[in-house]
């Protein structure tokens, strides 16, 4: 069952997948998607490595908060107007310590994937004191804004999603989740219904359903960032990006690790923009070597 932190007028849920006694990891979905389709398999392997990992829904996903439903338009339109549809970015990385504060936890590494990398980078930024390392993986810069935000972005990916239809129903919502994480993964996995029956399971025990709310999803996306460059990043980064990631370009992976001070950059060869089980021990072994180097004080521009 999930605990609850509370944000002014919003709940975020929020979900503790063991390690107690290890070092605290705060783990962040991306956009339109639940704290489920992080897979056991890469949690296991941050538990295996001496984490504490807790995973949250953000706003409007999942279990938490949901707002009210407003005339915000596409999620590509709400990335290109000016104005917040209904919250800030601020507000988002806000969410994210209010999930520290009801654990007790002072400072916690962050790991973010997608649109959660954003909000991790943003979050240092913000709540310097409150990061000991930030983990972005197929995330893009966070303080790029519209037409450079775009330019990450490949459209005909985003264009296939805006045609997937199916039924509201359990068996159309595992053929929904396997049409995602193909579109998701690199050209060269052959992902199926084994690669996300237990992510869709985990979701209908909640009586959640990932990507089919594209009013929430233009929330999420729509919200604007005023927090400044993460340039002012401190905390110790590690960028992660498959190299054949169908949605977002390696640029942005890229530009990330130029912008962060010393930041580490790993591109994964064959890695899409969907948590493989390939990645798992590598991603988590990357994560854990970059809470070492950081405890050692010994981290260089990688």
């Amino acid at each position: 069952m999930p605990r609850y932190a509370d944000n002014g007028d919003v709940r975020i849920a929020y979900q503790d997948l063991g390690g107690v006694g290890g070092e605290p990891l705060l783990l962040c979905m991306g956009l339109g998607t639940s704290r489920f389709w992080w897979p056991d398999g890469l949690v296991d392997e941050l538990v295996r490595r001496d984490f504490h990992v807790v995973a949250y829904d953000q706003r409007d996903a999942g279990e938490s908060t949901h707002l009210p439903d407003e005339p915000v338009g596409s999620p590509l339109q709400s990335l290109l107007r000016r104005s917040a549809p209904a919250y800030s970015a601020e507000d988002q990385t806000d969410d994210a310590v209010a999930v520290m504060d009801a654990l007790g936890w002072g400072r916690a590494h962050l790991f973010g994937h997608s649109l959660g990398g954003a909000v991790a980078q943003r979050t240092a930024v913000r709540h310097p004191g409150r990061v000991r390392t930030v983990t972005t993986s197929s995330a893009v810069p966070a303080d790029a804004k519209g037409l450079r935000l775009l330019r990450y972005v490949r459209l005909e990916t985003v264009a296939g999603f805006s045609r997937l239809r199916f039924p509201d129903s359990p068996a159309g919502d595992l053929a929904l989740a396997v049409a995602v994480a193909r579109r998701l993964g690199s050209p060269r996995q052959e992902l199926g219904e084994w690669d996300v029956r237990e992510l869709v399971a985990k979701e209908a025990a909640h009586g959640v359903s990932s990507f089919r709310d594209a009013k929430a999803q233009s929330r999420q996306v729509g919200a604007k960032w005023n927090g400044g460059s993460i340039g002012r990043i401190t905390a110790p980064t590690l960028v992660l990006h498959g190299g054949d990631d169908p949605l977002l370009r390696v640029a942005a992976a890229r530009d990330i690790a130029a912008a962060v001070p010393g930041a580490q950059l790993r591109i994964i060869p064959g890695v899409g923009h969907f948590l493989s089980r390939e990645t798992w021990p590598v991603y988590a072994a990357e994560v854990r070597a970059l809470a070492d180097r950081a405890a050692r004080g010994s981290l260089t521009p990688g």
